[in-house]
């Protein structure tokens, strides 16, 4: 079987990566940026860091931050009218993945623009040229949307997240710098990082996943586990080791798809518009127990990546809880609720689980489910 892997051209690394900008935008010949950044890192400052960086070598750019942390199709197709009155070449996408995947979409449309409807991009769009060049700033470790071929938008008039696949909206260049992400609060830093994690532990057990998505994913969960709390403390390894750690993820399951962690969270962001690092946390450990029966032999490397001892001598059923604690330990110490009682309401779970069950992440999970099955996860988490 022929296995298809898809990663950035060039990724910078480390403390201080983002004045690499620079380098690329001189080396490439590039004119004019749209940048894209949301409203909060505007407001904060964490968007200046570029900025600074572009004004002190004169690079012309122009900033669009009409982008919800759940971007919509409004959001999209205002950037694309932005975007053609801006005279830029290029787009710089600075934050996490509200403002990477608002990104990307707009990037797509310009370049194909028989796609301007958006719910076209839904799925796997037959798109034919690659999207406007983007480079890609992450300030959250979590989404790793700077090294996948996908990106999500909400659909507002349906109450439901679009998951769009595509080779041609990779960002050309990234540029994984923790100083980006040092001004991070506590709690964005705990639900982003738990999104990081979930990727891993999806993507390591998903259908798709083969040996070097496996090394990828059961990488990204050591350096995950070991970093977490660090970073939530806002220590300079913590944050260093989650830049990685997410990057990491993301050059796995960008390739190999995710599961129904994903699936019953997107539902989420879009009904209750709840952070969708925080519905990852809270469902994984949940869906975790419910998967466990199709991983065979996985749960081991989990909780041995997680820092589980002796887990070669451990049965079947002891690793697999063992793997699930850990999940659950490390969520409680960085301060993530247990259920989703504060969230979601009884009468929406049939139209929850439809939605997730009609996810695109939904069939790379490792165990066959069903609308019922959805549901009675959903209830087993008020």
């Amino acid at each position: 079987m022929t296995q298809r892997i898809v990663l950035n051209g060039i990724s910078y690394h480390g403390a201080g990566a983002a004045a690499e900008i620079v380098t690329e935008v001189k080396g490439r010949g590039f004119k004019k940026a749209f940048l894209c950044s949301d409203p909060d890192l505007l407001k904060f400052g964490v968007t200046k860091k570029v900025t600074d960086i572009l004004d002190s070598e004169n690079l012309e750019y122009e900033i669009y931050s009409e982008i919800k942390p759940n971007p919509t199709i409004a959001n999209v197709q205002t950037g694309v009218e932005a975007f053609k009155k801006s005279g830029a070449d290029y787009i710089i996408a600075v934050g996490g993945g509200s403002s990477m995947d608002t990104a990307k979409a707009i990037g797509i449309i310009i370049t194909n623009p028989e796609f301007s409807d958006v719910r076209s991009l839904e799925g796997v769009a037959p798109t034919k040229n690659p999207c406007v060049p983007i480079l890609a700033v992450p300030t959250t470790a979590g989404t790793a949307a700077e090294v996948t071929i996908n990106y999500v938008i909400t659909d507002e008039e349906k109450n439901r997240k679009m998951v769009c696949v595509d080779t041609h909206d990779i960002p050309i260049v990234a540029f994984i710098d923790p100083d980006m992400m040092s001004t991070m609060p506590k709690g964005l830093t705990a639900a982003t990082g738990m999104d990081a994690l979930t990727h891993a532990i999806e993507g390591f057990t998903t259908k798709a996943a083969w040996e070097m998505t496996d090394m990828f994913h059961l990488k990204a969960i050591e350096i995950i586990s070991k970093s977490l709390r660090g970073a939530v403390e806002n220590t300079p390894e913590g944050r260093e080791g989650m830049a990685l750690g997410q990057y990491i993820a993301g050059m796995g399951f960008s390739n190999v798809g995710l599961g129904i962690v994903h699936s019953m969270a997107h539902p989420l962001g879009a009904l209750y518009d709840t952070p969708h690092g925080i519905a990852n946390a809270i469902i994984l450990p949940t869906v975790m127990e419910y998967n466990a029966e199709a991983t065979g032999d996985k749960y081991k490397y989990i909780a041995a990546a997680m820092g589980v001892e002796n887990t070669e001598n451990m049965s079947v059923e002891e690793y697999r809880k063992a793997a699930v604690d850990a999940v659950r330990k490390l969520a409680a110490d960085v301060g993530i609720p247990e259920n989703l009682k504060e969230i979601v309401k009884e009468e929406d779970i049939q139209f929850l689980s439809e939605s997730a069950y009609a996810d695109a992440c939904r069939p790379g999970n490792p165990k066959d489910t069903s609308v019922e099955e959805i549901a009675g996860l959903y209830r087993s988490l008020l």
